[in-house]
């Protein structure tokens, strides 16, 4: 594999593992990491400050980001799984955020990093759910400790400005947790726009249904503007700044919908292992519809700005798994929002 192709990829690689990973220290119970010895929160934190530097009163991760807001309308198929008032069938008012992966505020839209997009649901009564998903069905790293080696393993050479090849061959030849995303995103180019992206939960959840039955499940979210990848050539003469200007603009112009698909596990599927698919034949409907309705930048007194999009946050009938990255998300996020509360 040719160096500059080799770096492409693995940053996107790594990159994309980025997105999902942001706050303080838990492990689920008997889960050993793959690589290296167990993290805390502040370790994460340090390791992303020391890649991406330190920009004083913004998020960690997915630093660069837009606001949007819009409703979520549940189905009936998804009801019969799930408890949770998220699938009444009643419009559900929601607060979203979509943002480019990395702690780097002046990364291009164009680069090789992955998209994106956390929803806050006010469910009547008070409570919330949150959803945090990228692009991509699988995560990078099995294990909070291996996701921490990947973010060193990016720091970037201050001499060239780009990671060192080397140190990026050395953490994939010594984390095969990593593999898979590595051998998908060398398939792949960034998507043209939020809005013609499909977003992954990447993790396994739990639906609680009014029997108190727990069904593993797994969601994406498909646009119906369809999915566009950027070609070789868009990449090169895209503007620094695009994905949140034409999201503003194709919100103007109407509603951005996408169809929330549910797949069900079957006995045997990996639920605690972010980086293994399931296979797509496994069950699968359509558990809602979510509109957005207008876009916004993201700045002081918008509604996204000051939400954590904590994924653990769940309403009645939504539950997590022992998954550890998944577990370890919302320690490393409340890190990160603490220091971004203090102006750090």
């Amino acid at each position: 594999m040719k160096s500059s192709a080799f770096r492409r990829r693995a940053r996107f690689a790594l990159l994309t593992a980025g997105t999902a990973i942001c706050s303080v220290p838990m492990l689920a119970s008997g889960a050993a990491p793959a690589a290296g010895s167990e993290v805390t929160a502040p370790q994460m934190i340090d390791a992303f400050e020391g890649t991406f530097g330190v920009h004083a009163g913004q998020r960690r991760n997915h630093i660069k980001g837009t606001c949007a807001a819009g409703e979520f309308v549940g189905t009936a198929e998804a009801a019969a799984l799930s408890r949770s008032a998220l699938f009444s069938g009643k419009p559900v008012p929601v607060i979203a955020r979509f943002s480019l992966g990395g702690g780097s505020p002046e990364v291009p839209d164009a680069a090789p990093a992955p998209r994106g997009m956390a929803l806050e649901y006010h469910i009547p009564g008070g409570a919330l759910q949150h959803m945090t998903m990228i692009n991509v069905p699988i995560f990078g790293a099995a294990s909070p400790a291996s996701f921490r080696d990947a973010i060193v393993a990016a720091k970037p050479d201050p001499k060239t400005g780009q990671p060192d090849a080397q140190k990026l061959k050395a953490y994939l030849a010594s984390h095969p947790d990593a593999m898979a995303l590595n051998d998908l995103a060398s398939h792949h180019n960034p998507t043209a726009n939020y809005y013609q992206t499909t977003y992954f939960s990447i993790h396994t959840f739990k639906f609680i249904d009014k029997k108190g039955t727990e069904h593993l499940v797994k969601w994406r979210f498909i646009p119906r503007d369809g999915t566009k990848e950027m070609t070789a050539a868009e990449m090169k003469s895209a503007p620094h700044d695009f994905l949140e200007k034409n999201l503003i603009e194709r919100t103007t112009k109407g509603p951005a919908v996408w169809d929330m698909i549910v797949y069900v596990g079957e006995p045997g599927d990996p639920q605690d292992n972010p980086t293994l698919a399931w296979p797509e034949t496994r069950k699968h409907f359509t558990a809602g519809t979510l509109t957005i309705t207008k876009a916004s930048a993201q700045q002081k007194g918008m509604a996204c700005e000051p939400i954590n999009f904590d994924p653990l946050i769940m309403a009645d009938g939504i539950g997590p798994t022992n998954d550890p990255i998944l577990l370890f998300r919302s320690p490393a996020y409340a890190v990160s929002f603490g220091k971004r509360l203090s102006g750090q």
